[in-house]
């Protein structure tokens, strides 16, 4: 692949939700899957793990934890990447070291090297014509997950991806334009003037009119606080979140 087929293939991505009846050949997965190992990590001990659902038996019991979003079950394969230092605390002990990465910091690089995996995966999958779509309900149901999936303390579920051949092909969504995320030499802070100017497109796009329509609100920012992602939840899911890290572990030291 030329620079310019890799260059289209990331900027054409989109989230697929619909997918084929058609299975991923093993060869296939196993060559994703070995992209994503190939990732950049901390330290280079990889403190993540991916569990690969394929059965319609497990597809069913993790439908309910991701509001019973369809894909759960239609996609031939879901991928739930977790933060993971359990197997390297027992290498440690194995070989006498101390047991150390039991806190929050570690949890942190979990949760980076767990997405630096996922997307690699992500743009392997998608060079062999597959579709996926990451869930954000992974972390808001992290517990119940790991429940599920068998997972031993110091490790926590944080993205699932469902994988398959796509059934659809949506727009591609929207995105702020390159200068709102990238900062030369020093962090530039915007005035007011500069954010309106950023959120522009998006505040005026098709999607948002439909969504005010739909929501009964006077702008975009206001369906994020009121109705995606309002406070009470965002507090809430992070209450639960914390609970789950301490008992398993990661809020010891």
């Amino acid at each position: 692949m030329n620079p310019q087929e890799t260059l289209s293939l990331l900027l054409n991505h989109r989230s697929i939700r619909k997918y084929q009846d058609r299975e991923i050949p093993q060869e296939v997965l196993d060559n994703v899957l070995e992209a994503g190992a190939r990732a950049s990590n901390t330290g280079n001990m990889q403190v993540y793990s991916v569990v690969v659902t394929r059965s319609a038996e497990m597809k069913e019991k993790l439908s309910p934890l991701h509001f019973n979003q369809p894909m759960i079950k239609q996609a031939p394969v879901v991928l739930t990447v977790a933060a993971d230092v359990a197997r390297f605390h027992h290498w440690c002990a194995l070989n006498g070291a101390e047991k150390s990465y039991d806190n929050f910091l570690w949890f942190v690089c979990g949760c980076v090297d767990s997405m630096l995996f996922a997307q690699n995966l992500s743009v392997a999958a998608e060079s062999y014509g597959l579709g996926l779509c990451f869930l954000g309900t992974t972390l808001y149901m992290a517990k119940e997950i790991a429940q599920v999936l068998e997972m031993p303390q110091g490790v926590v579920p944080i993205t699932t991806i469902t994988l398959g051949y796509p059934d659809e092909r949506p727009e591609r969504t929207d995105r702020l334009p390159l200068e709102a995320v990238v900062h030369y030499e020093k962090y530039r802070k915007e005035t007011d003037e500069d954010i309106r100017h950023l959120f522009a497109e998006k505040d005026r796009s098709e999607l948002t009119r439909r969504l005010l329509q739909e929501n009964n609100l006077p702008n975009l920012a206001q369906i994020f606080t009121q109705k995606r992602y309002p406070k009470k939840d965002n507090v809430a899911i992070s209450q639960k979140l914390l609970a789950f890290l301490k008992e398993n572990g990661f809020m010891e030291n």
